[in-house]
C-alpha cells in the first residue's frame, strides 16, 4: 500500500500555528495509525500546481495513490472509510458520525470562524456586525451544551466528527468564549487530551519551527 502524502504550506505566521487545518488530518492520521509522509507547498507563492490539488489555493489536501482530495471534511471522511479507528462500522454509528461531522463544518464552524476574525481583529463588543455574531455562534453552542453534556463522544465512540467539531470549538475557546459553555469546553479538553492530538499538535508546531529554522539560516547567508 502507498503511503498517504499530507500536502501542507512550508510556513504561517504565528497567529495561525497550531489550528491550520492539517491538523484535522495528522490527527486522524494518528488516531488510526496510518503511515504517511508530510510534503510542502509554498505560503508565498500558490502556483498553478497547486491549485490544481487544491483550487482555494489553501491547505490542506490527502494524495492516496492516484486519489488527491481536498477540504479537511472530506479527507476525514476518505480515511474513515480506511479506519474503524475514524468511523463506527454500524449503519447508525456511521450515519450519526457524518451528520456530527457536517453538522461541525456547516453550522458550529460557519458560526465559529467569522466570530474568531472579529474578536482577533479586535472590534468592539459594541459594533453592529461583533453583535450579529455574538447571538450567531451563542446559540449554536447553547445548542451545542446539552448534547455534549451528555456525551463523551457525539457518535458513541470517538471519531472524524469528533476530531472537526473538537477543533471547531478549539478556535472559539482560544479566544475564551467557551466560558459560559462548561460541557463544551470539557469536551474539547477530552478530545485534546488524546495522544493522538498531542503528537499532531506538536507535529504541526515543529513543521513550521523548522521553517523558522531554515528562514533564519539563509537571511544569514
Amino acid at each position: 500500500m502507498d503511503d498517504l502524502i499530507l500536502t501542507t504550506f512550508n510556513w504561517v505566521p504565528e497567529m495561525p500555528r497550531g489550528y491550520v487545518r492539517d491538523l484535522r488530518v495528522r490527527w486522524a492520521l494518528e488516531e488510526a495509525k496510518l503511515p504517511y509522509r508530510v510534503q510542502s507547498v509554498p505560503f508565498d507563492a500558490r502556483g498553478a500546481d497547486h491549485l490544481a490539488h487544491q483550487p482555494f489555493g489553501q491547505v490542506p489536501w490527502l494524495t492516496d495513490g492516484e486519489i488527491s482530495i481536498f477540504e479537511s471534511g472530506a479527507i476525514l471522511m476518505h480515511l474513515g472509510r480506511r479506519s474503524e479507528a475514524l468511523m463506527p462500522t454500524d449503519p447508525r454509528g456511521r450515519s450519526m458520525a457524518m451528520e456530527w461531522l457536517f453538522a461541525a463544518l456547516n453550522s458550529v464552524e460557519m458560526a465559529s470562524v467569522p466570530w474568531s476574525i472579529f474578536v482577533f481583529s479586535g472590534i468592539t463588543d459594541d459594533a453592529p456586525g461583533r453583535k450579529l455574531l455574538d447571538k450567531f455562534l451563542g446559540a449554536r453552542l447553547k445548542h451545542m451544551e446539552p448534547i455534549l453534556a451528555e456525551r463523551e463522544w457525539l457518535a458513541g465512540t470517538f471519531s472524524v466528527a469528533d476530531i472537526v467539531m473538537a477543533d471547531v470549538l478549539r478556535l472559539v475557546d482560544r479566544f475564551d468564549g467557551l466560558a459560559a459553555h462548561p460541557a463544551c469546553r470539557g469536551y474539547v479538553a477530552r478530545a485534546t487530551a488524546r495522544p493522538s492530538f498531542v503528537k499532531a499538535h506538536a507535529d504541526q508546531m515543529a513543521h513550521f519551527a523548522a521553517a523558522d529554522a531554515t528562514m533564519a539560516a539563509q537571511s544569514q547567508r
